[in-house]
């Protein structure tokens, strides 16, 4: 899945350079909206591999980002791209740790996802939102070269290099900002998901609708 303004900033970053002869893995490839993959392979890469939870579009292979390793094995791509994956993995510290170990040394990691901010939007479900602090905390462990804001709505693009020397980043501590507490936290419990589910995220879009029909009831309208 990929935005327009994701396709542009993968299309600014994903030279010749990084791409010809090299071996690729998209994590998040089923085409619903659009794919980066024809920016990539007009660069003809050696391999590319698009995997996904499921079937569809683009999709090579099916497998969860925290089975990547385990799938592909260790330093096993040249270039990783994830876009519009981040938020809707619960365990956020086992993915992002998948998308680093199974790149090679130099290997480069491409990422979009949301921020604080954007709306709920489960496929299947929506954790997270990542702002430009946590992505300088998240990649300390790599070279960030390159951090935008997204243009078009509240979400965050990075770029990163896997340093030759890698020591993965002991992120236990950090807390992320989940759109299901409404706060900063390190983990998301079972009762805390089924409470934004059946009782929150219900009420709040019932209210919503009832606004908006009010809204096209007044007059002038």
């Amino acid at each position: 899945m990929c935005t327009r303004d994701c396709l542009e900033f993968a299309d600014r970053h994903l030279t010749a350079e990084r791409v010809s002869g090299r071996r690729v893995l998209e994590v998040g490839a089923c085409d619903v909206n659009g794919s980066a993959r024809s920016l990539v392979e007009r660069h003809g890469p050696a391999e590319y591999v698009g995997v996904d939870i499921a079937e569809g579009p683009g999709v090579d292979a099916i497998c969860d980002i925290g089975r990547l390793v385990e799938r592909f094995g260790r330093e096993r791509f040249d270039l990783v791209l994830c876009t519009e994956v981040l938020e809707h993995v619960r365990d956020w510290r086992q993915g992002l740790s998948n998308l680093k170990r199974v790149l090679t040394a130099s290997g480069t990691l491409l990422v979009t996802t949301r921020s604080i901010g954007f709306h709920y939007h489960g496929y299947p479900l929506d954790f997270w939102r990542y702002e430009p602090e946590d992505i300088e905390t998240l990649m300390a462990d790599m070279s960030l070269d390159a951090l935008e804001i997204d243009p078009g709505s509240p979400g965050v693009f990075f770029m990163a290099t896997r340093r030759d020397e890698f020591r993965e980043a002991d992120l236990t501590g950090h807390e992320l900002f989940s759109i299901v507490t409404g706060r900063r936290c390190r983990d998301v419990s079972d009762a805390q998901l089924r409470w934004f589910l059946w009782i929150k995220r219900p009420v709040t879009r019932f209210f919503t609708k009832r606004i908006r029909s009010l809204k096209k009831r007044l007059p002038g309208r």
